[in-house]
């Protein structure tokens, strides 16, 4: 894509959608942090079915290390790689007490070095709890990326510093709920459902399915 059409396909987003916010549950930058870390590999929603129950058990860090990762483990079962999430929950919780003050830091470097926090994680972090202009590029975003031309890339890396050259500046801290919304119900992995994308205009997808396949 052009400079150009990428922000018209953006713009075009932000028009249908103007108060995108993420679908897991949270209510501190800590369960946030949680959240995004079990979310891993797993659906938002089976996410979601598992933290009401944990949070009301450990909403802060210092609970969270006292369950440890057989007191974690009950409550997330249902999840994909549960162990080593709750392991890797049990973990980071830890540090934030002993590093941290039982703070979520508001910084890149810091949340990485965390157990199971990543760059993708870390960005979504940064972006949701802190307000940061950050791009979280998960399987939805990379697939969209690529197959809209909007920000194509070889790694998830490439992809999210296309996107961050290409998003218009005022829009970027909204951008990545935006994107993965979109590749979530819209752009789907399987079948685009390209006759109700309202970015198809400023698409370059050669192979737009512009009607629902007979099923």
């Amino acid at each position: 894509m052009s400079a150009e059409q990428a922000a018209a396909f953006i713009r075009a987003l932000a028009v249908a959608n103007p108060a995108p916010e993420t679908e897991l549950l949270y209510d501190t930058p800590f369960t946030l942090l949680v959240a995004v870390v079990l979310s891993a590999q797993t659906t938002d929603a089976a996410v979601n079915k598992c933290t009401p129950a944990l949070f009301a058990a450990a909403p802060t860090p210092a609970a969270m290390a006292a369950l440890g990762a057989e007191g974690i483990g009950p409550y997330i079962r249902r999840i994909g790689l549960w162990q080593g999430k709750a392991r890797n929950v049990a973990a980071l919780a830890a540090q934030l007490v002993e590093k941290h003050g039982g703070e979520v830091p508001r910084d890149r470097a810091a949340l990485e070095a965390l157990p199971g926090v990543g760059r993708k994680t870390a960005n979504v972090v940064l972006n949701v709890a802190f307000g940061e202009n950050t791009m979280a590029v998960d399987t939805h975003i990379f697939r969209l990326g690529n197959r809209t031309g909007l920000a194509p890339g070889k790694t998830p890396r490439e992809v999210e510093e296309g996107l961050m050259k290409r998003c218009p500046p005022e829009l970027l801290r909204d951008a990545h709920h935006w994107l993965i919304l979109h590749g979530r119900y819209v752009c789907k992995a399987r079948a685009p459902e390209c006759w109700r994308c309202v970015a198809a205009a400023h698409c370059n997808y050669r192979d737009k399915v512009l009607a629902p396949l007979a099923r």
